[in-house]
């Protein structure tokens, strides 16, 4: 583990790939003939959504020694995230991610990651112990605990943090991932005792705490030390809880186009939230305005709205 003395606003530790999105929609991967390439996975879309706000972001991660590793590194910096921690990986191909496209509530995944995808691989000595213990936020995923080392080199991150400044997991739980949502608990509960910041949906709350009602799911992640609990309610909106207040905001409709980005801007939006030091129900406001400004794009990533994007769908609202 290296050291060094930068203050970074945002450290995301996570997956990074290939997005391959079709150009036609209401039609199947056999039947599309032409396709987007993006970068994504999750841990790079909330890096690249906190960049658009101006903040100074690192992504920790891998790619393989091939092509679209290399267009990754360069799309990271074009996009204004910082690829220092992001190594190349000697063993396994840069993964690749195609999805359907079906508004507005259908976009099946398909995840090329075999036999094992680099991001899976970051390790302990990649990481900066000075970056881990300092930034004003470290973004961490459940993603990242599926296999080692990557779990490990995350919870070493999150064990080096004690639980300083703003530690995030997001529960993004994927069942291809894992071995079973009991391996998938067991393995969350360790990581919910050094986090300050919790958010997922409903599903992924099951998965976490065994509760898919949005209160007491809310209520069993603070029962865990969890200072901030965000609990997605889909159509229904967001809610979110400390141990003095509780709020939840209503959805922002839109004529969606692609869902898949939403959650990550969602993401980058709680950091420049918690970052401004806004109040709670401002951040949600907010998150879920950039959320639904992404999912009227096709793309993810280079989906992500600016500050003033926001403010305007706000403005639209009102």
């Amino acid at each position: 583990m290296t050291e060094s003395t930068r203050l970074r606003d945002v450290l995301a530790l996570g997956r990074l790939g290939v997005d391959l999105y079709p150009f036609q929609s209401g039609v199947g991967l056999g039947e599309a003939s032409t396709f987007g390439k993006y970068l994504g996975g999750s841990a790079a879309n909330v890096s690249v959504a906190a960049a658009r706000y101006g903040h100074d972001v690192a992504l920790v991660s891998r790619v393989g020694d091939d092509p679209f590793g290399r267009y990754l590194l360069a799309e990271l910096e074009r996009l204004g995230v910082d690829s220092t921690f992001v190594f190349t990986d000697d063993t396994y191909k840069t993964p690749i991610t195609f999805c359907e496209i079906f508004p507005p509530d259908d976009f099946p995944l398909y995840f090329y990651r075999e036999p094992k995808a680099p991001d899976l691989c970051i390790s302990i000595e990649q990481i900066d112990a000075a970056e881990v213990r300092d930034a004003r936020v470290m973004w961490s995923t459940v993603t990242g605990l599926s296999q080692d080392p990557s779990r490990s080199t995350q919870l070493h991150a999150l064990r080096s943090r004690a639980r300083s400044g703003h530690t995030v997991l997001d529960l993004d739980y994927r069942p291809m991932f894992w071995e079973s949502p009991q391996v998938a608990h067991e393995q969350i509960a360790i990581a919910l005792e050094h986090v300050t910041v919790a958010v997922g949906n409903r599903e992924e709350c099951e998965v976490a705490v065994g509760e898919t009602d949005p209160h007491r799911a809310a209520d069993a992640l603070l029962e865990r030390g969890v200072e901030l609990a965000i609990v997605k309610k889909g159509p229904r909106g967001v809610l979110a809880k400390t141990r003095t207040t509780e709020v939840e905001v209503a959805p922002f409709p839109v004529d969606v186009v692609n869902g898949l980005g939403a959650g990550d801007a969602f993401g980058g939006a709680l950091c420049h939230g918690l970052l401004s030091d806004w109040e709670i129900e401002k951040t949600l406001q907010y998150a879920n305005a950039a959320g639904a400004i992404v999912a009227t794009r096709l793309e993810c990533s280079t989906a992500m709205p600016t500050l003033d994007e926001v403010e305007a769908q706000l403005v639209s609202r009102s």
